[in-house]
Protein backbone atom coordinates (compact mmCIF):
# COMPACT_ATOMS: atom_id res chain seq x y z
CA UNK A 1 0.00 0.00 0.00
CA UNK A 2 1.41 3.35 -1.18
CA UNK A 3 2.33 5.35 2.62
CA UNK A 4 -1.21 5.45 3.67
CA UNK A 5 -4.68 6.22 1.78
CA UNK A 6 -4.33 10.04 2.99
CA UNK A 7 -1.16 10.60 1.40
CA UNK A 8 -2.31 8.30 -1.85
CA UNK A 9 -5.60 11.09 -1.76
CA UNK A 10 -3.45 14.07 -1.60
CA UNK A 11 -1.13 12.73 -4.11
CA UNK A 12 -3.95 10.73 -6.12
CA UNK A 13 -5.41 14.58 -7.62
CA UNK A 14 -3.04 14.16 -10.30
CA UNK A 15 -5.08 11.25 -11.53
CA UNK A 16 -8.16 14.13 -12.03
CA UNK A 17 -6.23 15.02 -14.76
CA UNK A 18 -5.59 11.74 -16.18
CA UNK A 19 -9.13 10.51 -15.93
CA UNK A 20 -11.16 11.48 -18.09
CA UNK A 21 -14.16 10.89 -18.00
CA UNK A 22 -15.17 10.98 -19.34
CA UNK A 23 -16.62 13.82 -19.15
CA UNK A 24 -16.84 12.98 -18.90
CA UNK A 25 -15.72 13.41 -17.71
CA UNK A 26 -13.72 14.56 -20.65
CA UNK A 27 -16.85 13.63 -23.07
CA UNK A 28 -18.70 16.38 -25.15
CA UNK A 29 -21.34 17.24 -22.47
CA UNK A 30 -21.95 21.11 -22.68
CA UNK A 31 -24.72 20.13 -19.96
CA UNK A 32 -22.02 19.54 -17.01
CA UNK A 33 -19.96 15.78 -17.81
CA UNK A 34 -16.32 17.53 -17.20
CA UNK A 35 -17.09 18.09 -13.52
CA UNK A 36 -15.29 14.44 -13.22
CA UNK A 37 -12.29 15.39 -14.76
CA UNK A 38 -10.54 16.81 -11.59
CA UNK A 39 -11.39 16.09 -7.64
CA UNK A 40 -10.67 12.43 -7.86
CA UNK A 41 -8.13 11.37 -5.58
CA UNK A 42 -7.21 7.36 -6.19
CA UNK A 43 -4.49 6.67 -9.18
CA UNK A 44 -1.31 8.17 -9.34
CA UNK A 45 1.64 5.76 -7.31
CA UNK A 46 4.70 7.32 -5.33
CA UNK A 47 7.14 5.87 -7.93
CA UNK A 48 8.17 3.81 -10.52
CA UNK A 49 5.14 1.16 -11.74
CA UNK A 50 2.29 0.92 -13.18
CA UNK A 51 -2.18 1.12 -12.55
CA UNK A 52 -4.81 -0.58 -14.15
CA UNK A 53 -8.41 1.51 -13.33
CA UNK A 54 -12.21 1.22 -13.68
CA UNK A 55 -14.36 4.16 -13.07
CA UNK A 56 -18.17 5.02 -13.21
CA UNK A 57 -20.18 7.94 -13.84
CA UNK A 58 -23.11 8.73 -13.07
CA UNK A 59 -24.95 12.21 -14.39
CA UNK A 60 -28.42 12.66 -13.92
CA UNK A 61 -30.15 15.72 -15.28
CA UNK A 62 -33.54 16.89 -14.79
CA UNK A 63 -33.78 20.39 -13.25
CA UNK A 64 -33.98 23.31 -15.71
CA UNK A 65 -31.98 26.08 -14.98
CA UNK A 66 -31.13 29.95 -15.84
CA UNK A 67 -29.31 32.05 -15.13
CA UNK A 68 -28.38 31.84 -11.39
CA UNK A 69 -31.54 30.13 -10.51
CA UNK A 70 -33.99 27.47 -11.74
CA UNK A 71 -36.40 28.14 -14.37
CA UNK A 72 -39.73 26.90 -15.19
CA UNK A 73 -39.39 23.35 -17.33
CA UNK A 74 -41.29 24.73 -20.36
CA UNK A 75 -38.32 26.95 -21.05
CA UNK A 76 -36.43 24.13 -22.26
CA UNK A 77 -37.19 21.46 -25.02
CA UNK A 78 -34.98 18.95 -22.97
CA UNK A 79 -36.66 17.30 -19.83
CA UNK A 80 -34.21 14.81 -19.15
CA UNK A 81 -30.47 13.81 -19.94
CA UNK A 82 -29.38 10.45 -18.50
CA UNK A 83 -25.80 9.35 -18.16
CA UNK A 84 -24.03 6.69 -17.17
CA UNK A 85 -20.26 7.19 -18.40
CA UNK A 86 -18.24 3.70 -18.11
CA UNK A 87 -13.94 3.96 -18.11
CA UNK A 88 -11.26 2.04 -18.63
CA UNK A 89 -7.65 2.89 -17.92
CA UNK A 90 -4.34 2.15 -17.35
CA UNK A 91 -0.86 4.73 -16.47
CA UNK A 92 2.58 3.81 -16.09
CA UNK A 93 5.21 5.58 -14.54
CA UNK A 94 8.27 5.07 -16.14
CA UNK A 95 10.42 7.07 -13.25
CA UNK A 96 9.85 9.67 -10.72
CA UNK A 97 9.68 12.29 -13.06
CA UNK A 98 7.77 10.89 -16.32
CA UNK A 99 5.03 9.26 -16.87
CA UNK A 100 2.18 8.29 -19.46
CA UNK A 101 -1.42 7.18 -19.51
CA UNK A 102 -4.41 6.10 -21.81
CA UNK A 103 -8.29 5.80 -21.05
CA UNK A 104 -10.77 4.53 -23.18
CA UNK A 105 -14.34 5.68 -22.36
CA UNK A 106 -18.20 4.19 -22.69
CA UNK A 107 -20.91 6.44 -22.09
CA UNK A 108 -24.77 4.78 -22.11
CA UNK A 109 -27.09 8.04 -22.50
CA UNK A 110 -30.58 8.68 -22.02
CA UNK A 111 -32.48 12.04 -23.65
CA UNK A 112 -36.35 13.10 -22.97
CA UNK A 113 -37.11 16.07 -25.34
CA UNK A 114 -39.47 17.80 -27.24
CA UNK A 115 -37.88 19.47 -29.44
CA UNK A 116 -40.50 18.28 -32.62
CA UNK A 117 -43.07 18.88 -30.18
CA UNK A 118 -44.54 15.76 -28.39
CA UNK A 119 -42.05 14.11 -26.08
CA UNK A 120 -39.67 12.09 -27.69
CA UNK A 121 -37.03 9.94 -25.87
CA UNK A 122 -33.48 8.56 -27.47
CA UNK A 123 -31.11 6.08 -26.09
CA UNK A 124 -27.64 5.08 -27.28
CA UNK A 125 -24.22 3.45 -26.06
CA UNK A 126 -20.86 4.73 -27.86
CA UNK A 127 -17.23 4.80 -27.27
CA UNK A 128 -16.54 8.14 -26.09
CA UNK A 129 -13.68 10.60 -26.61
CA UNK A 130 -10.09 8.43 -25.85
CA UNK A 131 -7.17 10.55 -23.82
CA UNK A 132 -3.51 9.60 -24.17
CA UNK A 133 -1.65 11.86 -21.50
CA UNK A 134 1.95 12.67 -20.25
CA UNK A 135 3.01 13.82 -17.03
CA UNK A 136 5.91 15.16 -15.41
CA UNK A 137 6.09 14.97 -11.34
CA UNK A 138 9.48 15.45 -11.12
CA UNK A 139 9.88 19.39 -9.53
CA UNK A 140 10.03 17.43 -5.96
CA UNK A 141 10.82 14.30 -5.32
CA UNK A 142 8.04 12.81 -3.37
CA UNK A 143 5.90 13.29 -6.36
CA UNK A 144 3.86 15.91 -4.77
CA UNK A 145 3.84 18.55 -7.51
CA UNK A 146 3.80 18.18 -11.20
CA UNK A 147 1.88 19.42 -14.75
CA UNK A 148 0.33 17.00 -17.23
CA UNK A 149 -0.47 17.75 -21.25
CA UNK A 150 -2.42 15.52 -23.73
CA UNK A 151 -4.58 15.12 -26.40
CA UNK A 152 -8.69 14.30 -26.86
CA UNK A 153 -9.19 12.40 -29.90
CA UNK A 154 -12.12 12.49 -31.72
CA UNK A 155 -13.43 8.87 -31.65
CA UNK A 156 -16.50 9.28 -29.74
CA UNK A 157 -19.66 8.83 -31.43
CA UNK A 158 -20.98 12.95 -32.88
CA UNK A 159 -23.59 12.49 -35.02
CA UNK A 160 -26.21 10.49 -33.81
CA UNK A 161 -29.60 11.78 -34.80
CA UNK A 162 -31.57 11.36 -31.78
CA UNK A 163 -29.13 14.06 -29.28
CA UNK A 164 -28.56 17.92 -29.94
CA UNK A 165 -25.00 18.51 -30.85
CA UNK A 166 -24.51 19.52 -27.13
CA UNK A 167 -25.39 16.21 -25.88
CA UNK A 168 -23.40 14.06 -28.51
CA UNK A 169 -21.21 11.25 -26.46
CA UNK A 170 -18.74 12.95 -28.94
CA UNK A 171 -17.89 16.38 -29.76
CA UNK A 172 -15.95 15.35 -33.04
CA UNK A 173 -13.03 18.00 -32.04
CA UNK A 174 -9.48 16.93 -31.00
CA UNK A 175 -8.58 18.97 -28.21
CA UNK A 176 -5.35 19.62 -25.93
CA UNK A 177 -5.36 19.12 -22.44
CA UNK A 178 -3.30 21.05 -19.68
CA UNK A 179 -3.04 20.78 -16.06
CA UNK A 180 -1.08 20.94 -13.12
CA UNK A 181 -1.54 19.69 -9.37
CA UNK A 182 0.16 20.11 -6.14
CA UNK A 183 -0.27 18.75 -2.59
CA UNK A 184 1.25 18.38 1.39
CA UNK A 185 0.62 18.87 4.92
CA UNK A 186 -1.31 20.80 7.32
CA UNK A 187 -0.07 19.55 10.51
CA UNK A 188 3.22 18.36 11.43
CA UNK A 189 1.94 14.47 11.76
CA UNK A 190 0.60 14.52 8.44
CA UNK A 191 -2.51 13.55 9.32
CA UNK A 192 -3.97 15.89 7.39
CA UNK A 193 -3.18 16.62 3.90
CA UNK A 194 -4.11 19.59 1.20
CA UNK A 195 -4.33 18.95 -2.66
CA UNK A 196 -5.14 21.44 -5.57
CA UNK A 197 -5.30 20.77 -9.28
CA UNK A 198 -6.81 22.33 -12.49
CA UNK A 199 -7.16 20.93 -16.14
CA UNK A 200 -8.10 23.22 -18.79
CA UNK A 201 -9.24 21.84 -21.97
CA UNK A 202 -9.39 23.11 -25.66
CA UNK A 203 -10.17 22.50 -29.37
CA UNK A 204 -7.56 22.30 -31.60
CA UNK A 205 -9.52 20.91 -34.54
CA UNK A 206 -13.20 20.31 -35.28
CA UNK A 207 -15.72 19.25 -37.51
CA UNK A 208 -19.36 19.20 -39.03
CA UNK A 209 -20.22 23.26 -38.00
CA UNK A 210 -19.82 22.26 -34.39
CA UNK A 211 -16.98 24.26 -31.94
CA UNK A 212 -17.32 22.90 -28.58
CA UNK A 213 -16.52 25.76 -25.54
CA UNK A 214 -13.26 25.25 -24.10
CA UNK A 215 -12.96 24.27 -20.54
CA UNK A 216 -11.02 25.35 -17.01
CA UNK A 217 -11.76 23.02 -14.35
CA UNK A 218 -10.39 23.32 -10.40
CA UNK A 219 -10.27 21.24 -7.21
CA UNK A 220 -9.19 21.95 -3.84
CA UNK A 221 -9.56 19.44 -0.79
CA UNK A 222 -8.48 17.90 2.42
CA UNK A 223 -8.20 14.57 3.62
CA UNK A 224 -7.83 13.04 6.78
CA UNK A 225 -5.26 9.71 6.72
CA UNK A 226 -5.37 8.38 10.32
CA UNK A 227 -7.87 5.68 10.06
CA UNK A 228 -8.00 2.02 9.32
CA UNK A 229 -10.30 -0.94 9.87
CA UNK A 230 -9.15 -4.58 9.55
CA UNK A 231 -5.91 -3.67 7.69
CA UNK A 232 -8.17 -1.55 5.24
CA UNK A 233 -6.85 1.95 5.13
CA UNK A 234 -10.09 4.50 5.15
CA UNK A 235 -9.42 7.70 4.38
CA UNK A 236 -12.28 10.79 4.21
CA UNK A 237 -11.94 13.69 2.46
CA UNK A 238 -14.09 16.68 1.03
CA UNK A 239 -13.29 19.08 -1.98
CA UNK A 240 -14.75 22.12 -3.41
CA UNK A 241 -15.19 21.91 -7.36
CA UNK A 242 -14.98 24.85 -9.81
CA UNK A 243 -16.25 24.74 -13.55
CA UNK A 244 -15.85 26.92 -15.99
CA UNK A 245 -17.15 26.15 -19.69
CA UNK A 246 -17.34 28.72 -22.48
CA UNK A 247 -20.45 28.36 -25.13
CA UNK A 248 -20.50 26.53 -28.36
CA UNK A 249 -19.71 28.03 -31.29
CA UNK A 250 -20.19 27.17 -35.20
CA UNK A 251 -23.14 26.88 -36.81
CA UNK A 252 -24.49 23.91 -35.33
CA UNK A 253 -23.46 25.45 -31.77
CA UNK A 254 -26.42 27.04 -29.34
CA UNK A 255 -24.07 29.52 -27.94
CA UNK A 256 -27.99 30.81 -26.59
CA UNK A 257 -28.11 27.76 -24.02
CA UNK A 258 -24.55 26.87 -23.65
CA UNK A 259 -21.61 27.54 -21.21
CA UNK A 260 -22.06 28.12 -17.19
CA UNK A 261 -19.38 28.53 -14.24
CA UNK A 262 -20.56 26.49 -11.40
CA UNK A 263 -19.38 25.39 -7.93
CA UNK A 264 -19.75 21.89 -6.30
CA UNK A 265 -19.07 20.51 -2.59
CA UNK A 266 -17.64 16.99 -2.45
CA UNK A 267 -17.51 14.01 0.04
CA UNK A 268 -15.85 11.10 -0.63
CA UNK A 269 -13.46 8.02 1.15
CA UNK A 270 -11.02 6.02 -0.25
CA UNK A 271 -10.22 2.51 0.87
CA UNK A 272 -6.89 1.20 0.53
CA UNK A 273 -5.13 -2.71 0.96
CA UNK A 274 -2.23 -3.72 -0.78
CA UNK A 275 -1.98 -3.12 -4.06
CA UNK A 276 -5.84 -2.32 -4.49
CA UNK A 277 -7.74 0.80 -4.05
CA UNK A 278 -12.03 1.73 -4.02
CA UNK A 279 -12.95 5.41 -4.32
CA UNK A 280 -16.23 6.80 -4.04
CA UNK A 281 -17.47 10.37 -3.75
CA UNK A 282 -20.77 12.59 -3.83
CA UNK A 283 -21.01 16.32 -5.56
CA UNK A 284 -23.83 18.53 -5.17
CA UNK A 285 -23.84 22.19 -6.68
CA UNK A 286 -23.78 24.84 -4.11
CA UNK A 287 -23.54 27.18 -6.68
CA UNK A 288 -24.24 27.86 -10.44
CA UNK A 289 -24.90 30.38 -13.23
CA UNK A 290 -25.94 28.63 -16.67
CA UNK A 291 -26.00 30.65 -20.33
CA UNK A 292 -30.03 30.24 -21.13
CA UNK A 293 -31.92 27.17 -20.17
CA UNK A 294 -29.55 23.99 -19.08
CA UNK A 295 -30.56 21.08 -17.37
CA UNK A 296 -28.39 20.73 -13.98
CA UNK A 297 -28.39 17.53 -12.09
CA UNK A 298 -28.95 17.66 -8.16
CA UNK A 299 -26.34 15.20 -7.62
CA UNK A 300 -23.21 13.89 -9.52
CA UNK A 301 -21.65 10.14 -8.31
CA UNK A 302 -18.14 8.74 -8.89
CA UNK A 303 -16.75 5.38 -8.11
CA UNK A 304 -12.96 3.73 -9.19
CA UNK A 305 -11.25 0.72 -8.40
CA UNK A 306 -7.77 0.41 -9.60
CA UNK A 307 -4.95 -2.08 -8.74
CA UNK A 308 -1.33 -1.11 -8.75
CA UNK A 309 1.52 -3.19 -10.44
Amino acid sequence: MLRCVGAILARGILSGFLLASAASPALACACGCSVFDVGTSSLLPTGPGGTLFLEYDLLDQTKNWSGDSSAPKANNDDKRIRSNFYLAGAQYMFNESWGAMAEIPVTERFQASTDDGPLETSSHTSLGDIRLMGVYSGFSPDMSSGIVFGVKLPTGDHSFKGFDTDVEIGSGSTDVILGFYDSGTLDATGDFLWYAQALWQHHIATRDSYVPGPELNGAVGVSYNDWSVGGVGVAPVVQMLVSNRRHDGGAEGDPGNTGYTRALASAGVALATQNWKLYGDVEVPVWQHVTGNQLIAPVALKLIVSRGF
